[in-house]
């Protein structure tokens, strides 16, 4: 690979998220002198984690969204514009507004698409009468109107997609803050969760937690039982699975297959799967030189597709960028994700996993993370719920803060 002087290399970071802001302040950190841009076409970024939050009424919309003044304090370049394609040959980035950017090195951030008519009927049109909502934004609040206007007694209906996705357990803390709306203001709501697959991540504690919290309410249908929906018709609210079994819904929220940021496929290093194969050492695109893609548009498995896990692949490219710029050899990778669900406001689980390179794969690291126990009392679950909003305060002032 050539080496750029470090005290002049210009770093371009696209995505200002969990990862591309996570490796826009880490390159910062690792080199001051590296003149480092970063491209993020919001002007508050909304995560998606704490999202479902939101739809339970149990956060306000502000409390999800991050401004960048703090990274411009720490030296970094904001720019708010799109980036509409990518040379790799001449290392230029086009942006939407005209402007044109070099880089010696970039950084991809790019996020997932939805692959639209995956699901036959659903498409960017049927997205605006049941959303996805599975970027934080306009379809967050959508979705949150529509669980408002329900009458009550209504069914809430959500297709799960098949692995892999974003946010594993995301669908099923969605459940469970739908539940805690409905319980306060609809109790009468049923809620139909129609999964692509046969097991979930903390499958066994959500079930736990939704009997406890909300009885009969919440209904889970895996793929064996026909839950695999193939067909949405989303102008008469009703979804088609696997055998022909029709499903009507009152608010239907429907999680298509994903799929890489279009950035990715602009900058030629997605494969056939529609994901970015990575070197797990430094996170460098397998396809293309001198680009580095980190968070949930690569293949990093057994990493899940997470906020916390694109924060640490984001600091691991940074790491290798840093050290490759200035002719030392990157440093050993070894990546933490935890992630809480919440299913109550005082009932949290989590899950968490070490990870590391090795042989330039992503590993589990032998003996390491775990899941919340099953048989927990209140006073644990309670814990792990501030612990979880701990977290969140912890990770997004580390991020966007300062």
């Amino acid at each position: 690979m050539t080496r750029a002087n470090a005290a002049s290399a210009h770093v371009v970071v696209i995505g200002g998220g969990f990862g591309g802001a996570s490796a826009a302040r880490a390159l910062r950190r690792a080199n001051p002198d590296l003149r480092v841009t970063l491209i993020e076409p919001a002007l508050r970024f909304q995560t998606c984690p704490f999202s479902n939050l939101y739809l339970g009424g149990l956060r306000d919309w502000d409390s999800i969204g991050h401004g960048f003044d703090g990274l411009r304090r720490a030296g970094i370049q904001v720019i708010h514009d799109h980036a509409k394609d990518i040379d790799s040959a001449a290392r230029r980035v086009t942006l939407a507004g005209g402007a044109l950017l070099d880089w010696d090195r970039l950084v991809l951030s790019p996020g997932i698409d939805m692959r639209w008519n995956a699901l036959q009927g659903y498409d960017q049109q049927a997205a605006e009468i049941a959303p996805h909502a599975w970027k934080a934004g306009p379809q967050t609040r959508l979705l949150r109107r529509q669980m408002q206007a329900m009458p009550d007694g209504g069914s809430f209906v959500m297709v799960i997609p098949e692995n892999p996705f974003r946010c594993p357990p995301g669908p099923y803390e969605r459940a469970s803050m739908v539940a805690h709306y409905f319980k306060t203001h609809k109790p009468r709501a049923k809620i139909l969760l129609l999964d692509a697959k046969d097991a979930f991540s903390k499958q066994a504690l959500f079930q736990q937690g939704w009997q406890a919290l909300y009885g009969d309410m919440i209904e889970w249908i895996g793929l064996a039982d026909d839950g695999q929906v193939l067909r949405v018709d989303a102008q008469a609210l009703q979804v088609e699975t696997t055998f022909g079994q029709i499903h009507k819904a009152d608010v239907l929220n429907v999680i298509p297959p994903q799929k890489a940021g279009l950035i990715a496929e602009r900058a030629g290093v997605v494969d056939r799967t529609g994901w970015v194969p990575v070197h797990a050492a430094s996170f460098a695109a397998r396809l293309v030189d001198h680009v580095h893609v980190v968070g949930d548009a690569t293949i990093a498995s057994p990493m899940p597709k997470s906020g916390f896990c694109a924060s640490a692949q984001g600091k691991v490219a940074a790491a290798a960028i840093a050290a490759d710029l200035a002719g030392r050899d990157a440093p050993g990778a070894v990546f933490a994700n935890t992630c809480y669900s919440l299913i109550g406001p005082d009932y949290g689980i989590s899950v968490a996993g070490v990870y590391r390179a090795e042989d330039d794969r992503v590993v589990e690291a032998p003996d390491s993370g775990g899941v919340s126990p099953i048989d927990a009392g209140p006073d644990f679950r309670a814990a792990e719920a501030r612990h979880g909003a701990g977290w969140y305060a912890a990770i997004t002032a580390d991020i966007w803060g300062a």
